[in-house]
């Protein structure tokens, strides 16, 4: 189910980007995806 795990990520960030400002909406958005990343470089599924 990597195409989950993708969509909430990119549901997450588009949330931060409403809702955050400057460098920690950049941050958070990078964290997201570095995690998203590493869940589906462990072979998880959502």
């Amino acid at each position: 189910m990597s195409i989950a795990t993708i969509l909430v990520a990119l549901i997450v960030c588009f949330v931060a980007w409403k809702v955050l400002t400057g460098i920690i909406k950049f941050g958070l958005m990078a964290v997201v995806l570095v995690g998203a990343f590493y869940f589906l470089s462990q072979g998880g599924s959502l």
